[in-house]
């Protein structure tokens, strides 16, 4: 019997060392998600030394193993109770966001009213609408209307209600009072999660009111949502994904929910791959 030549017993050393290491890292990951909320695969990489290849690596294991939630750019942990950072959500699936925002942008003609409501992805709307012509807009979102504002000629309409500092929504009964005053052509919203029976879900009771207000007052409401929010499981109940006109996302949803929409005769609209 042929013995293992010493390197080849290095070999095998260094792959458990590997091993070892990945599995250290990989805790670490964990803890930093759980402490900051998100971590960007560029950070990571820097706080561990490594590349942000072996960091993509070890969040499609984690995420694989149900340990992390993976988004373009980084990865989170799921929450019930409390969102990801705003400034978090910002970097989070950008490409997707914007793919959403141009279809959407597509299905809005001239001189039409619409609601926007609070989140990134309503935001990425806000921006693809910049070449419309004539549109008139009510948003509880500081941050749409200043993009419109400084892009546009529209007319735009800020509900009143308490200001977040945290990402510019504006939030209270006075918001959704003001809402519940307009009808209007389109309602464009966004949403924190969508349960495995098509339940829409989100984290403020007072923003969710807004989003109740803006379906009951939209002749079309069409829900703006990347993939990621199939995973997520906030606790305050918005609605029914049966309620909206269309849903707008980025890949196709868990078959549940594709059957329910047919169901329903809800439309759904896949943003294409550019």
């Amino acid at each position: 019997m042929s013995e293992t030549g010493p390197s080849e017993r290095v070999t095998g050393d260094t792959g458990a060392g590997e091993r070892r290491g990945a599995t250290a890292r990989h805790q670490g990951i964990v803890a930093l998600v759980r402490q900051r909320g998100f971590m960007a695969i560029e950070a990571l990489a820097n706080h561990f030394d490594v590349t942000v290849q072996t960091i993509r690596r070890d969040l499609n294991q984690l995420s694989e193993e149900g340990r992390v939630l993976r988004y373009h750019g980084g990865a989170g942990l799921p929450s019930s109770v409390e969102n990801i950072d705003y400034t978090a959500r910002q970097v989070m699936n950008p490409v997707e966001k914007e793919r959403i925002a141009r279809l959407v942008a597509t299905e809005i003609p001239a001189h039409a009213s619409l609601f926007i409501n609070i989140g990134t992805t309503t935001e990425a709307v806000a921006r693809a609408l910049a070449g419309h012509q004539d549109l008139r807009v009510i948003t509880n979102n500081l941050n749409v209307a200043a993009t419109l504002a400084r892009s546009t000629d529209f007319k735009i309409i800020l509900t009143g209600g308490t200001v977040r500092n945290r990402d510019g929504g504006i939030v209270g009964t006075a918001s959704s009072d003001m809402i519940g005053q307009f009808r209007v052509d389109y309602g464009i919203i966004g949403i924190s999660g969508i349960d495995e029976d098509g339940t829409l879900l989100d984290f403020d009771a007072d923003e969710v009111r807004a989003a109740q207000a803006i379906l009951r007052n939209s002749r079309q409401v069409f829900l703006v949502a990347d993939h990621t929010k199939f995973a997520r499981r906030p606790m305050v109940r918005m609605g029914s994904i049966t309620e909206v006109t269309a849903l707008f996302t980025d890949e196709p949803p868990p078959p549940a929910i594709q059957r329910l929409l047919g169901e329903h005769d809800v439309a759904l609209k896949i943003a294409p791959k550019v």
